[in-house]
């Protein structure tokens, strides 16, 4: 089990690390998501042994890594752009770490095989690294990440340079693979969905500091920060004042499942139903299609709102809809 407490890392007057505590159990996936910029790469670096901490401690069962440098951690590392050798085959990088590690020549040639068939390429131990496409170069550099069996596996932002459809496939199948082999991973994206996709806990960080953490459900019913809101895609908080089960937000009033007093909450997407007959009525900005659905933005009084539909609007039609009250959330600012 790997535990980071209090790690803090400074270059000059920028805090890249304020005080991170984090742990990753043993056969789990932890991702860590945020913005560019909020110290999520300089984690991955620290745990990996490859940035000095200002402060803080980094264990792995109980013992302290400070004094233990990268090659002897037992960490693999994958890189976003793979680090590939382009002068050896797809067998000859995925058998470097086996020969760092001193394997001999038929056990190493047997790992080999095996983990290119867990990445879904068997047979390709000859091809050279040239011929392959983005996909298949990252399955390589995955099975040379997973064949010197790393006791914990450390991933920066792996898939981020493909595109969507490929990168969703990558995902599904990464997850399938990891837990069929019980695989501990540190997973760094800022991709929500592919956090969402991978990790049994999803750490959400903001200016080196984690903001929230938890199972990708618990956050998704409980944001909780403002910040961790938007990141969700849940869009910009509105304040309320709320009395016995109404929220009134200037521009609406609806139901809430929420206490009484000054609030401020978050209308996600999914907690809006546009419905022929809705109590409320707004006025659509522009709709966009992803994922075989039209997410709409809308207009009501001063506020932006956006939902789901299968159905097209365009910009200037009315929309009615309806808020559902167990989905609207409160937040700190």
């Amino acid at each position: 089990m790997l535990q980071c407490v209090l790690l803090s890392v400074a270059f000059g007057e920028t805090v890249a690390l304020d005080s991170v505590d984090l742990n990753v159990p043993d056969g789990e996936v932890v991702a860590v998501m945020g913005p560019s910029g909020c110290g999520k790469t300089t984690l991955l670096r620290a745990v990996a042994g490859l940035q000095p901490l200002d402060g803080g401690t980094i264990t792995w069962d109980g013992r302290n890594l400070k004094a233990v440098p990268p090659h002897e951690r037992g960490f693999g590392f994958m890189f976003q752009d793979y680090a590939l050798f382009p002068h050896l085959s797809v067998g000859g990088n995925v058998a470097f770490g086996l020969r760092m590690q001193g394997v001999d020549g038929r056990r190493r040639e047997d790992r080999v095989r095996n983990v290119l068939d867990t990445v879904g390429l068997a047979g390709y131990e000859h091809r050279p690294i040239h011929e392959l496409s983005g996909g298949e170069q990252q399955r390589v550099a995955l099975a040379r990440t997973l064949a010197p069996s790393p006791r914990l596996i450390l991933l920066d932002e792996p898939i981020g340079a493909l595109d969507r459809a490929l990168r969703e496939d990558l995902t599904a199948e990464m997850h399938s693979i990891f837990a069929k082999l019980e695989v501990t991973a540190l997973y760094v994206t800022h991709d929500r969905d592919e956090a969402f996709a991978m990790a049994d806990t999803v750490v959400v960080m903001d200016r080196g500091s984690v903001v929230r953490q938890g199972a990708p459900q618990d956050l998704w019913d409980d944001p909780r920060h403002e910040f961790v809101a938007r990141m969700l895609g849940f869009g910009s908080p509105h304040p309320a004042v709320v009395t016995n089960g109404l929220a009134d937000f200037g521009w609406a009033t609806t139901e809430v499942a929420l206490p009484d007093g000054t609030q401020l909450v978050v209308v996600p997407p999914q907690a809006i139903r546009i419905v022929a007959d809705g109590p409320l009525r707004g006025l659509v900005t522009k709709s966009a299609f992803a994922s075989g659905r039209y997410t709409t933005e809308f207009e009501i009084g001063t506020a932006t709102l956006s939902a789901t539909s299968p159905h097209r609007f365009a910009p200037g039609d009315p929309i009615s809809f309806r808020i559902e009250p167990q989905q609207i959330l409160a937040v700190d600012d």
